[in-house]
């Protein structure tokens, strides 16, 4: 997992094929303004849901794991606090992977939480377990998916 800002996104442009592109068009497009839904960049390769949604109370919100894609959250409006916990520490699912949903879920604890601020970016590779939307309140947010 990687912890950053928009702003500093460039740095981790080598790490994945498709990051540089993501993170033009990130540069170059206001998403915040952009319509919710799917973005589409490249097809199935990289794209983007742009979302508007409840936040979730910490003890409601499953840490969750994808083996496809990675994710890249950017944080546009609201507090969210995010969970974290490697997928070797995993000890018990409640819904094993499914590749229709590209998602499995556990009912393990995050080892550690930590907050975002407005235009903080995540990347999530398949080896974090994470749980977004922690928080009260709306939270205005995208969750580019890029294929591994």
């Amino acid at each position: 997992m990687i912890l950053t800002t928009l702003n500093d996104c460039s740095r981790y442009e080598h790490l994945h094929p498709s990051f540089k592109t993501l993170f033009d068009y990130l540069k170059s497009h206001n998403v915040k303004d952009m319509e919710l839904g799917r973005i589409e960049i490249n097809g199935d390769e990289l794209f983007i849901n742009n979302v508007l949604v409840d936040a979730v109370a910490k003890e409601n919100q499953p840490l969750e794991l994808h083996e496809q894609y990675i994710d890249v959250h950017v944080l546009f409006e609201g507090d969210e606090m995010v969970g974290w916990l490697p997928k070797d520490k995993i000890k018990t699912y409640s819904k094993p992977y499914d590749a229709a949903s590209e998602c499995a879920l556990t009912t393990d604890a995050p080892s550690a939480y930590f907050s975002l601020m407005p235009l903080d970016m995540v990347i999530v590779y398949p080896e974090d377990a994470h749980a977004p939307i922690i928080g009260n309140g709306k939270i205005r947010k995208m969750i580019a998916k890029v294929k591994l």
